[in-house]
């Protein structure tokens, strides 16, 4: 490992290893740090299929997606670190200088620009206070695919599953496959949480109940789990006295959602978006903070890993052009907001030194509608135009927008 490189990129996910490789391909030295023994993040355990239809055109499984940059990574000369941890970054003159640790001890880095490519944790059973002991066989949506699919062992026979995100989808079915019994996916909302297409695939092609408006409230035993209490919940998701059931399981699998991994973000003092929980970033995915760049689900959470690789990317590109001295970003920046229907957007600024030709915006309605439009102007301009049915909350809306002519800042609109 040097002192001193180009661009630094934090994580070795599929956000990770797409901006390795674009600041790569434009001239950067670059040094890939991951936490783990393994490049890939989370698809390396991801055993389905799907990944890549948008990228590449067909359907890949995790590892095989992450395979194929992993192998590219490697092919540019991309430098790894490998079971390194990040004890500490802060601003310099010349960029950020981190201080990183692994087997061989501690080392100092410079770099004159990082990417932020940290993803995310799981919420667990704990922070959405389900009361009780703490016996065994309650863990998260993923790490039961780790122990499926990595590991080779199945953590329960009868299983119960709280909370309809897609991971928690996914493995109702792959634990069905391998022979467990799963009672039912419980979720306190009105409607799923995950992807359509894996309600279908997940739970109705193998007949597993889906119970909505309904929580997990109280977990049951002492050295194992024997089980757990379920209620239904009002519109403030409150528990409904007297709908209390008790549900015979050894294993409760918490799939409630993602928190992007931003704590190295906060280190840097880099100001947040508060609806997407990840940093401010311009077209170039680059933060408020000169030389920082975020990317992947640490940014925003999305539902398609081609949307994490070309996001990755574009920060790549943008690093290496910082870095390398090719490009200074506006000191004026616009604005993007959005209105009605829409909950967030990324990115929510615009850097008129960059590219403004083909501009990509990744979108979230805060509901499910049976169609729409978006729609994003600037003034009285109208830059993109887009009819969706139907729109899904769980589902990104990519746009692309042409901003060579602006009128002020910009406004994005699902009608």
């Amino acid at each position: 490992m040097k002192s001193e490189y180009d661009v630094v990129v934090i994580g070795g996910g599929p956000a990770g290893l797409s901006s390795a490789i674009a600041a790569a391909q434009d001239g950067a030295q670059v040094l890939v740090v991951e936490r783990e023994a393994q490049l890939g993040g989370i698809l390396k355990q991801c055993v389905h299929d799907g990944f890549g239809l948008t990228r590449y055109g067909e359907a890949l499984t995790g590892p095989e997606y992450a395979e194929r940059d992993i192998d590219e990574v490697r092919v540019l000369g991309v430098e790894e670190a490998l079971s390194t941890f990040v004890l500490e970054a802060r601003g310099v003159d010349c960029g950020v200088e981190l201080t990183l640790s692994n087997r061989d001890g501690i080392h100092h880095v410079k770099a004159a620009a990082l990417v932020l490519a940290t993803g995310c944790r799981e919420r667990t059973a704990r922070q959405i206070q389900i009361h009780g002991d703490r016996p065994s066989g309650i863990m998260t949506a993923g790490c039961a695919q780790n122990l499926v699919n990595l590991q080779g062992m199945l953590p329960g026979k009868r299983v119960v599953i709280l909370g309809s995100g897609d991971i928690g989808l996914i493995m109702a079915r792959r634990l069905t496959l391998e022979g467990a019994e799963v009672v039912g996916v419980y979720e306190a909302k009105k409607k799923v949480s995950g992807l359509v297409r894996n309600v279908v695939q997940c739970l109705d092609d193998f007949g597993i109940p889906l119970h909505l408006s309904t929580t997990v409230t109280r977990a049951f035993g002492r050295e194992r789990l024997e089980a757990v209490e379920v209620c239904q919940v009002d519109d403030t998701l409150r528990p409904i006295a007297g709908t209390e059931e008790l549900i015979k399981c050894d294993t409760l699998i918490v799939s409630v959602g993602l928190i992007p991994e931003n704590e190295l973000a906060a280190s840097l003092g880099i100001e947040m978006c508060q609806q997407t929980r990840g940093p401010l970033v311009d077209q170039g995915f680059q933060t408020l903070a000169k030389g920082i760049f975020s990317a992947g689900n640490s940014l925003s959470v999305n539902d398609l890993v081609d949307y994490v690789s070309e996001g990755g990317a574009r920060a790549g590109h943008a690093a290496a052009a910082h870095a390398l001295g090719t490009h200074q970003r506006a000191k004026n920046l616009i604005r993007v907001d959005v209105g009605e229907r829409l909950s967030s957007c990324v990115p929510q600024l615009v850097d008129l030194n960059g590219d403004l030709s083909r501009v990509v915006f990744y979108l979230r309605s805060d509901g499910d509608y049976p169609e729409g439009r978006v729609i994003m102007r600037s003034g009285s301009r109208e830059l993109a135009y887009k009819r969706l049915k139907p729109v899904h909350q769980a589902e990104t809306i990519r746009i692309e927008a042409d901003l060579t002519e602006l009128d002020g800042d910009i406004l994005a609109m699902l009608i």
